[in-house]
C-alpha cells in the first residue's frame, strides 16, 4: 500500500498488535485527560498558589489548613476549563469528521501543550483563567476524537475491553497527579510556587509524545470509506481484522457493511450541523437528536453523582471528614488508586456524626466516625471506577451514525463539560454553606440515574456499529420499545440474522455485495405490505 506512509506501524503490526498498539497511544490521551483533571485537587491545596499568586485564601494560622475567602474565584478557575473543552470538542467533533482523526489528535495535544504552558506560567487568576480556558480547549478536542478513532478500529466484541483498559489509564493519570503533588509538597515545606506549577508542567510530557507518535498510526478505515479512500480503509481492515482464511472474508464483509451504511446515512440524514443533530432536524428515522439527548444526559449524570466532586475537591471532602491537614493530600492519592449511591449517604452522615462529637470534645469517637466516612468515600470510588468511570465515554462513540460519528461523540463531551463545570463551580460554594449534607445531593442523584438509564438507554454491547442505526429506529423513546423493533427488524430480515453468524455482516464474505448496491434497497421507514401479519409499528430494512 503506496498510499500509506512505510513508516507507518499498519505495515509492521496487525490483528491484535495493532490493536493493542493503538489503544496505548489512545491511553496515552486518556492518561493525560484523567491527570489533568486529578491535578487541580493537589493545586488547589498549595499555599503559594491559593495565597499568593490567585489570592482566594490564607492558611489556617493553627492547622495550616487552607481558608478559602473567595469560593466564587477558587470553583471559577477550576470550572473554566470545562467552558473550553466544551468549545474545543465541538471543533473537535466538526474537524475530525473533515479532516480525519489522526490529524485532529495532533491539534489537540498542540493546543493543549499551549494551555499547559500558560498554565504552569500563570503570575495571577486573570493569566490561570486564560490559561485554562486554552488548555480546556485542547483537551475537548481529543475527548471529541479520542474514543471515537478507538472504538472504530475495535471489533465489535472487545470495544468495551479495550475502552476499560484506556480508561485505567485515565485512572492511573488521577493518581499520578495526586501522588506527584504529594512528593512536591515536601520541597521547602510545600511552601514555594514549585509546589504547584512543576505538576501542572509535568502533563506537557505525554503530550508532547502523544504529538510526536500519532503521525505513525493508521486512520479510520471507518472515515476513509466515508471520504472515499476505500482502497487505504479496506487495506486498513485487513491489517487490522486479518488478511488469510477467514479473517480475509470477515473484514471483506466489514468493509463493504461500512460502505453500505455509510451511503444509507447520506440519504437518509438530510442536515448534519450540530443545531440540526441537537434538535434531529432533517435526521428522519435515524433520530439524531435523540441521540445527542441520551449521551449528553449519561454525561451530566456520571458527573453529579459525585465523582467530579471527588476528583478535583478531594482534599476538602476529607477536611469535612475530620482528617488533618497533613493527611488530606495521601489520603486523596489512596482513594484515587480504589477507583455508589448509598456510599455517599452514609459519608454524610458519619461526616455529621464525627462534627458533633468534636463538639462534644469526643475526640476518639470522632475520629472513628472520620475514618467511617472517608471508608464510604473510598467503596463509592472503587464502585464508579467499575461502572460509570468507562460507560459514558463509550456509549457516545458507538451509537452515532457514520457520517457524524465525531461530532456525536463531541456531544457527549459538551455534556460532560456542561456537568463538571456546572459541578466545580458550585463545589465550593456547597461544601462551604452544606458541609457533610453535600453528600446527600450527590446520594440522591445516585437514585435518579437509576430509572433513566433503566427507561431510556439501549444496550449497545455485543452490537457492530453498523447495527446502531437499527437499534435507534423506534419512534418511541423508550428502551423496551428500541429493543423491541430492533427484534422485529431482525425476525423479519433473515439475512441480518444469519450475517450475524458470519461475523456481524449483512453481505456474505463468499460473494461480496450483491448486484446493485445493497445500500440502494436499504431503509429505515415501515413496510407494512412487506410481510401481510406484520404490525403497523413494524419497521424493516429492505435489501435488493
Amino acid at each position: 500500500m503506496d498510499i500509506i506512509p512505510k513508516s507507518n506501524v499498519v505495515h509492521k503490526l496487525q490483528k491484535r498488535g495493532l490493536l493493542i498498539a493503538i489503544n496505548c497511544v489512545a491511553g496515552l490521551s486518556i492518561f493525560f485527560f484523567g491527570y489533568d483533571q486529578g491535578m487541580m485537587g493537589g493545586v488547589n491545596n498549595a499555599p503559594n498558589y491559593y495565597y499568593e499568586t490567585m489570592k482566594f485564601g490564607h492558611p489556617d494560622p493553627v492547622t495550616g489548613a487552607p481558608v478559602i475567602t473567595n469560593t466564587l474565584l477558587q470553583g471559577g478557575i477550576v470550572s473554566i476549563y470545562y467552558l473550553g473543552t466544551l468549545m474545543g470538542c465541538l471543533v473537535g467533533g466538526s474537524f475530525g469528521d473533515r479532516y480525519g482523526r489522526i490529524k485532529t489528535i495532533a491539534l489537540g495535544a498542540a493546543w493543549a501543550v499551549l494551555g499547559a504552558t500558560l498554565q504552569c506560567s500563570a503570575q495571577n487568576h486573570n493569566w490561570m483563567i486564560l490559561a485554562r480556558l486554552i488548555n480546556g480547549w485542547g483537551t475537548g478536542i481529543l475527548n471529541a476524537i479520542v474514543p471515537v478513532w478507538a472504538t472504530e478500529t475495535a471489533e465489535h466484541k472487545s470495544r468495551g475491553q479495550f475502552v476499560a483498559i484506556e480508561f485505567t489509564l485515565n485512572i492511573f493519570g488521577v493518581v499520578v497527579a495526586y501522588w506527584l503533588e504529594y512528593g512536591c509538597g515536601f520541597y521547602k515545606n510545600g511552601t514555594t510556587s514549585f509546589t504547584w506549577r512543576f505538576p501542572i508542567a509535568f502533563q506537557i510530557v505525554p503530550l508532547l509524545f502523544l504529538l510526536a507518535i500519532v503521525w505513525f498510526f493508521p486512520e479510520s478505515p471507518r472515515w476513509l470509506t466515508k471520504v472515499g479512500r476505500e482502497e487505504e480503509a479496506r487495506y486498513i481492515l485487513g491489517r487490522l481484522r486479518g488478511e488469510t482464511g477467514a479473517d480475509l472474508g470477515r473484514a471483506e464483509a466489514e468493509f463493504q457493511d461500512i460502505r453500505n451504511i455509510a451511503e444509507l446515512e447520506r440519504k437518509t440524514a438530510k442536515s448534519q450541523s450540530y443545531f440540526a443533530m441537537l434538535f434531529g432536524i432533517g435526521s428522519g428515522k435515524l433520530h439524531t437528536g435523540r441521540r445527542v439527548q441520551l449521551v449528553i444526559w449519561l454525561q451530566i449524570m456520571q458527573e453529579w453523582i459525585g465523582i467530579a466532586g471527588v476528583t478535583i475537591y478531594a482534599p476538602t471532602i476529607f477536611r469535612i471528614a475530620g482528617m488533618s491537614n497533613s493527611k488530606v493530600q495521601w489520603i486523596s492519592g489512596l482513594n484515587d488508586i480504589f477507583y455508589m449511591g448509598i456510599a455517599m449517604f452514609l459519608a454524610g452522615a458519619f461526616s455529621r456524626l464525627g462534627l458533633n462529637a468534636t463538639n462534644r470534645g469526643e475526640i476518639s469517637k470522632a475520629a472513628g466516625y472520620g475514618d467511617a466516612a472517608v471508608a464510604m468515600i473510598y467503596v463509592f470510588t472503587f464502585v464508579f471506577g467499575a461502572t460509570w468511570l468507562t460507560v459514558p465515554w463509550l456509549y457516545p462513540a458507538e451509537i452515532f451514525p457514520l457520517e457524524v460519528r465525531a461530532k456525536g461523540n463531541a456531544w457527549g463531551v459538551v455534556g460532560w463539560s456542561i456537568g463538571n463545570g456546572w459541578l466545580c463551580l458550585l463545589c465550593p460554594v456547597m461544601f462551604k454553606a452544606l458541609g457533610e449534607k453535600t453528600y446527600y445531593i450527590f446520594g440522591a442523584c445516585n437514585v435518579i440515574t437509576i430509572p433513566m438509564v433503566w427507561a431510556f438507554y439501549p444496550e449497545s454491547n455485543q452490537r457492530t456499529l453498523e447495527e446502531m442505526n437499527l437499534l435507534f429506529a423506534s419512534d418511541s423513546v423508550f428502551n423496551w420499545e428500541a429493543e423491541r423493533n430492533f427484534a422485529i427488524l431482525k425476525e423479519q430480515n433473515p439475512e441480518i440474522t444469519q450475517a450475524a453468524a458470519r461475523g456481524h455482516s449483512v453481505v456474505d464474505p463468499e460473494h461480496g455485495i450483491r448486484q446493485g448496491s445493497v445500500a440502494r434497497g436499504m431503509s429505515l421507514e415501515t413496510d407494512a405490505h412487506r410481510h401481510h401479519d406484520a404490525i403497523d409499528e413494524k419497521q424493516t430494512f429492505k435489501h435488493g
